[in-house]
């Protein structure tokens, strides 16, 4: 607790040093700072002007460089590292997961195949005869894992540069001097090396590496470079040594798991599945799948999506909708999308994990990437490659920042925009999709306001316009609606059957207005917060500004028609019954009056706490087993009803036997508006009016 004021009299002491503050402001901060941080002062030397003097001295130090001035002469220092613990450092906890080595030694080789390849095209005298691939075999036997590679390998001096220097990327330096020129810029954007670290990830699982290399330019010799790890090498000459690079590692004890060709190629389909080039693992080949986000779109068939969804996504289905996405600015993007057929948390799953992966130039970065999309797009799978990814140094986690939320908005922005193309392209197949993802999108109005506006545009409601198996969206409801009509009416009722005989909905119905039916839990959350759509208000038809709006079309039509074959209760008989009404009903009416809109029920209640409140509040109760009670509502009754006209006799002649109808009115109202959560507390009495009515 001392800890928390600590933090919040800092807090306030921070606030309170800006240019424009104020002395008074100051002051306070800093009598609440030095009371708790300085109980030795005596009491009578902390003024408000001391303190004050004190944060002055104290802010004065860091923003005054000049009154610690320098003297003598300043020596440069370099840093000094034991490369011994650094290499451990790197080796043993720069990642969080062994498997990862395999990862990082194909994307070395991958590169070194790219920058040969790169160098063929330059260099008749470059390269050798054999194909570009990745070959991995393995001895368990011997307990080595061999990776082979028919790149453009190193010389002596590469070999001391790359790996005998720690954190020193010959990738790295590749893509600056490819970049420079304009003829093969492009070709630098396949080059996945950034650090230099990842060739040492393979004393994770190795106490001893083996490095036979030889350098595709011409008149290169072969070496062999060999560590355990513990701070130094030995690089001797080697003969028969081909063009290219193949890595001995000599495995731990520990690690003889990564001897099993079955784990081994379930790694390389997880991390490097997508790398340009084959990969073979004792002779077979594991990458089977194209990474089909570089293709053109128009190159990709309707089985090329099927098979990839189903190899990313890890289901049997097919995807519903599929978008292939690419932009170059303002960040590079390679992308496919999709959505499923079905939605497993309706099955009865658990809450899904986020689908999309994220990759930098075909590499696995992140599976199920949390962050890179709203969690109300967990549904989307697919994958999204980005070059401008801020890479922490182990790649496997993002650096968050600004790129990154600019990721997250470009691809959160284009994914309701296709969402939006395919609703309008097909209506019939976009309400099928809504039937199973439209949950989702409900969560997406409440809790992306950035794209708020355009998520509403997704929703597809039930309408009294239309039959109940039709939805439309706010759009065409708006587009519908006459001339004069102000506001969008909506009524959250647990089905249309019910919401079609209720006494809420029954006005606008006799008024001809078109009414939303929506019956999700969530609706009511979801309209709150959406609040109002293309400047018209969303109201609900049982809310107290329907009952305004009814009030004004009843006063209305009143001037045009009478009804005197059935007089309502005069204004004093009214009176008489509403006051006592309210003294009948007790704490559970707010108030009894006289309703203003159009009604065929004998009564109703408004102003009452939502149906999905009083969910939410018994959810918040816990399991007490006690009953939620209903707070005090206002409860509005119909002069012209039977039942209330003959309410009005009974409580003369039988007060009992009245007191207990218009507590069953007021039970029969609650049941009406979704209050009453359980009934059967209501059968007793009910039971004793029927008595009484039938004796």
């Amino acid at each position: 607790m001392r800890q928390i004021f600590l933090n919040s009299a800092r807090a306030r002491i921070l606030s309170a040093t800006s240019p424009v503050t104020s002395l008074p402001r100051l002051c306070a901060a800093a009598r609440s700072y030095s009371v708790l941080r300085l109980p030795s002062v005596p009491a009578n030397q902390r003024s408000t002007r001391s303190a004050a003097a004190a944060i002055s001295r104290f802010y004065s130090a860091d923003a005054s460089p000049d009154s610690q001035p320098v003297v003598g002469p300043a020596e440069k220092h370099e840093f000094k590292a034991e490369t011994k613990k650094l290499l451990h450092i790197v080796a043993h906890s720069l990642y969080s997961q062994r498997e990862v080595f395999v990862r990082e030694l194909i994307s070395n080789a991958s590169d070194a195949l790219e920058k040969l390849r790169q160098l063929q095209t330059t260099s008749a005298k470059a390269g050798s005869d054999k194909p570009l691939e990745i070959n991995i075999t393995l001895d368990p036997e011997h307990k080595t894992i061999t990776f082979l590679d028919s790149g453009i390998g190193m010389t002596a001096d590469e070999l001391k540069e790359n790996l005998g220097t720690i954190a020193r990327s010959g990738s790295k330096a590749f893509i600056e001097k490819m970049q420079s020129s304009a003829e093969t810029s492009n070709a630098a954007n396949s080059i996945v090396g950034q650090f230099g670290v990842g060739f040492y990830s393979a004393f994770m699982v190795g106490d001893k590496i083996t490095v036979y290399t030889r350098s595709a330019k011409s008149g290169s010799e072969g070496y062999c470079w060999v560590s355990d790890g513990l701070g130094a090498y030995t690089l001797p000459k080697a003969d028969n040594v081909a063009v290219g690079t193949k890595i001995v590692i000599s495995v731990k004890e520990d690690a003889k798991e990564f001897l099993d060709k079955e784990k081994l190629s379930e790694i390389i389909k997880k991390y490097s599945n997508f790398v340009g080039f084959p990969i073979t693992v004792d002779g077979d080949k594991v990458n089977t799948i194209e990474a089909l986000w570089t293709k053109d779109k128009s190159a990709i068939t309707e089985e090329d999506h099927k098979n990839f969804y189903r190899f990313i996504s890890h289901s049997w289905d097919d995807p519903m909708y599929s978008l292939v996405y690419k932009a170059d600015a303002p960040l590079s993007i390679s992308s496919i999308l999709y959505t499923p057929s079905k939605n497993p948390e309706a099955l009865g799953f658990e809450r899904i994990k986020p689908g999309v992966s994220l990759y930098s130039r075909k590499v696995l970065i992140m599976s199920n990437a949390e962050g890179l999309l709203p969690e109300w797009l967990r549904f989307v799978k697919g994958v999204v490659d980005s070059e401008d990814l801020p890479l922490n140094l182990s790649r496997e986690l993002l650096q968050n920042g600004p790129i990154i939320m600019r990721l997250k908005s470009i691809i959160s922005s284009r994914i309701i925009k296709w969402l939006q193309e395919e609703a309008r392209k097909d209506s019939e197949k976009y309400s099928q999709f809504f039937n199973e993802f439209g949950i989702f999108l409900k969560e997406g109005v409440c809790q992306d306001m950035a794209n708020q506006k355009d998520i509403a545009k997704l929703l597809r409601f039930e309408t009294s316009a239309k039959d109940s198996c039709q939805m439309v969206s706010l759009d065409e409801y708006v587009e519908h609606m006459p001339k004069d009509q102000e506001h969008i009416y909506y009524f959250c009722t647990p089905n249309r059957k019910v919401g079609a005989e209720s006494p809420y909905y029954v006005p606008f119905e006799k008024h001809g207005t078109e009414v939303l039916f929506m019956h999700h839990q969530l609706d009511e959350f979801v309209m709150s917060r959406l609040s109002e759509y293309n400047g018209k208000r969303l109201i609900s038809v049982d809310s107290a500004e329907a009952g305004k709006v009814l009030k004004q079309w009843n006063d209305a039509a009143q001037t045009n028609t009478t009804d005197d074959a059935n007089p309502p209760l005069t204004k004093e008989q009214t009176d008489e019954l509403t006051s006592w009404m309210r003294d009948s009903m007790g704490t559970q009416a707010r108030e009894v009056r006289v309703s203003e809109r159009f009604m065929t029920y004998p009564a109703i209640v408004v102003d009452f706490d939502s149906p999905a409140i009083r969910r939410m509040m018994k959810m918040m109760s816990g399991n007490s087993g006690d009953e939620l009670p209903v707070s005090p509502c206002t409860v509005e009754i119909n002069p012209r009803d039977p039942v209330i006209k003959g309410l009005f006799a009974l409580k003369s002649k039988n007060e009992d036997l009245a007191r207990k109808i218009a507590q069953q009115l007021l039970d029969n109202a609650m049941i009406a508006a979704g209050i009453m959560d359980d009934p059967r507390s209501m059968v007793k009495r009910l039971n004793e009016i029927l008595k009484a009515t039938v004796s």
